[in-house]
């Protein structure tokens, strides 16, 4: 009995040790996939990069676009610790001024988020072969150059056939920033699916100019809403908060007008009362991984990501079944399924 026990202790001592190493590796693998999945709780061993943003000439605050780039930064910093930093150009005549602050200060990865900043990215990146630099809304390749670019007039179609099932007056209306490239692929798309299940309905368009005018937004909205339009998307950045503040006033004194909103979940900014959806383009999550990238070697510069509906890059915001129809829903699917297998090619311009 002795003997047998001399030879079973040691044996269920060294059995007692790895089941106690299983369940701490086990605690370890279950932090990680909690919460924010931050490279802290997987110990996830990153560089800790320097990453710098210019915005447009519009707020990093924007309650949109710019935002959302910022937001993805702020995600890296609590998740692996990385230095990040915005600029906010006020004029054109900033943002080379912008830009170059990052380059000279030794910064990892420099972002520009908009099409407009492409001439300026072009001139820096030729300059400066050893830095690296993003941009989005862009298919610039160069050498040193991630560009990310979106499929708009796919989730704008979406948004599009909500707007066409959903109006009561058959006005739509839609307000787009500057009338370039990538906001002209919002109106063609919004058009087409508008189209699609509402042809006896009227688009009404109206291009403010600028991005960073919250007023002109308000005028813009006043007049179409004054011409019998009921629902409005904007692709606008902050002049797209004055469409959202005219239509709150208008419910507020017993009307009924409606928002589509744009880049983000814009209900969550200015409620349900007014935004009927939002057109999510996902900004934030190509900024991410593309930041993360460089820090795993895996920079994809010279290339460019494009992100539609098949690769989850745009969408209709995931609260849109407060207000939208669920007949309404069912229709989107619908249109969503034939776009990704490609039967229905929605055009660019």
């Amino acid at each position: 009995m002795k003997k047998w026990m001399k030879t079973a202790l040691p044996l269920l001592l060294i059995f007692t040790l790895v089941l106690t190493a299983c369940g701490q590796t086990g605690n370890k693998n279950n932090a990680g996939t909690e919460g924010t999945n931050n490279g802290a709780s997987t110990g996830e061993n990153l560089k800790k990069l320097k990453v710098g943003m210019v915005t447009d000439l519009g707020s990093v605050n924007d309650k949109s676009f710019n935002q959302s780039a910022w937001e993805a930064l702020q995600k890296l910093k609590k998740d692996y610790g990385f230095e990040v930093k915005y600029q906010e150009p006020k004029t054109d005549a900033d943002v080379m001024p912008s830009l170059n602050q990052f380059v000279k200060a030794n910064y990892d990865l420099t972002w520009a988020t908009a099409f407009t900043l492409a001439d300026a990215i072009t001139q820096l990146s030729k300059e400066n072969p050893d830095s690296k630099f993003g941009i989005v809304d862009s298919d610039l390749v160069l050498p040193n150059v991630a560009s990310v670019s979106f499929k708009e007039q796919e989730g704008a179609y979406l948004v599009g056939v909500i707007a066409g099932l959903t109006t009561k007056t058959n006005k739509i209306g839609f307000v787009g920033g500057m009338d370039i490239p990538v906001i002209k692929r919002f109106e063609v798309g919004f058009r087409e699916g508008i189209k699609a299940v509402n042809p006896d309905a009227k688009l009404i368009v109206n291009y403010t100019g600028l991005f960073n005018r919250v007023d002109m937004g308000k005028s813009a909205a006043s007049t179409m809403y004054n011409d019998g339009v009921d629902i409005i998307f904007h692709a606008a950045g902050l002049t797209g908060n004055g469409v959202f503040n005219e239509a709150k006033e208008r419910n507020s004194k017993g009307g009924k007008v409606w928002v589509i909103g744009v880049d983000k979940d814009q209900s969550l900014t200015f409620g349900d009362d007014v935004t009927l959806t939002s057109m999510i383009k996902k900004v934030d999550e190509a900024v991410y991984q593309i930041s993360k990238s460089l820090a795993e070697d895996k920079f994809p510069a010279g290339q460019v990501t494009s992100m539609g509906l098949k690769e989850n890059g745009v969408d209709i915001a995931p609260t849109s079944n407060k207000n939208v129809a669920p007949e309404v829903l069912a229709k989107v699917e619908e249109y969503r399924t034939k776009i990704i297998n490609g039967d229905i090619v929605v055009p660019e311009k």
